[in-house]
């Protein structure tokens, strides 16, 4: 029988990719990461990889070891799961994803609520910027601004969240205001490039009038931070969601532009890998997100 500490060491050692990352993971040295290998190898009486010092390679065994731990594992998470629920404890490791800058601001805070609220979850935080779809595979729960195009991932709404055109005072006194999203083009605009997303056309809507904008930036950067600051130096004019620029349109650091104007929304929404078989601690940590941010997530401007 093999012990399923062995089992769990063997797939983190395979998704690491090598033994110096599984070496980071498990917070041991690399020599103690070859030797705990070496002693499962002996008691199996196979070899499970064939390593060198910059690769390693499943063997046919490595593979067999591989794909039946995988299903041992689940098997005992989703009896753990079944035995925790009896006594009502949320328990076990929450894998969570989220987006750099709204993950910092709204979820790491939740995070540490929640493990307050429920001290036998083991959490662990990935900030991410850029998203991907098998990152969002391996995680427990990823949160996602806007829409998503990867079916297979399952999407719960989380909150709300508009888009907002805007942009500093002093860029307004200088160069006058839009009059509406055609004039856009005569003006300096500022443009996040993220998800190989067609950026630079902005989409408008007011009843069943639809315009579409083809705007030329001035300044365009894959980092929404620096967008932000770029616009509160009176650099342009962007669109940014509502969670990132509520707390200045309020303070009059940014200013909204062309509010009778509807700008495509990017809520956010939790995603999972499945629905069925779903742990209690994942179910439990959307539904206290979703609660925290009703009925009005805090950087709600437009109602």
């Amino acid at each position: 029988m093999i012990p399923i500490h062995d089992i769990r060491f063997f797939l983190i050692l395979v998704k690491a990719g090598s033994l110096a990352a599984a070496a980071r993971e498990i917070n041991v040295t690399p020599p103690a990461i070859t030797q705990r290998l070496q002693q499962l190898e002996i008691r199996l009486g196979v070899r499970l990889l064939d390593r060198s010092t910059r690769s390693m390679r499943l063997t046919d065994e490595g593979e067999l070891l591989l794909e039946k731990g995988t299903a041992i594992c689940a098997e005992n998470d989703i009896l753990f799961e079944q035995l925790s629920a009896r006594r009502a404890v949320v328990a076990g490791h929450l894998r969570i994803n989220a987006p750099l800058g709204f993950g910092r601001r709204y979820i790491a805070p939740l995070v540490a609520q929640f493990q307050t609220t429920f001290p036998e979850v083991k959490i662990s935080l990935t900030l991410f910027d850029r998203f991907t779809s098998s990152a969002a595979h391996n995680a427990d729960v990823t949160f996602h601004i806007g829409a998503l195009t990867d079916s297979s991932l399952v999407a719960y709404k989380i909150a709300e969240n508009a888009r907002i055109l805007c942009a500093a005072p002093a860029y307004i006194r200088r160069m006058g205001m839009p009059s509406d999203p055609e004039s856009l083009s005569q003006h300096h605009c500022l443009v996040l490039r993220e998800n190989n997303e067609d950026v630079s056309l902005w989409r408008f809507s007011k009843g069943r009038i639809h315009q579409s904008v083809r705007v030329d930036p001035i300044l365009a950067c894959n980092d929404g931070e620096v967008i932000h600051q770029w616009a509160l130096l009176a650099k342009g004019i962007m669109i940014r969601s509502e969670w990132d620029v509520a707390e200045n349109v309020r303070g009059g650091r940014l200013t909204e532009l062309l509010p009778e104007w509807d700008i495509p929304s990017a809520d956010v929404i939790a995603l999972v890998p499945q629905r069925r078989g779903m742990s209690a601690r994942v179910k439990k940590f959307i539904e206290y997100v979703v609660e925290e941010f009703a009925p009005l997530p805090p950087w709600r401007i437009k109602k």
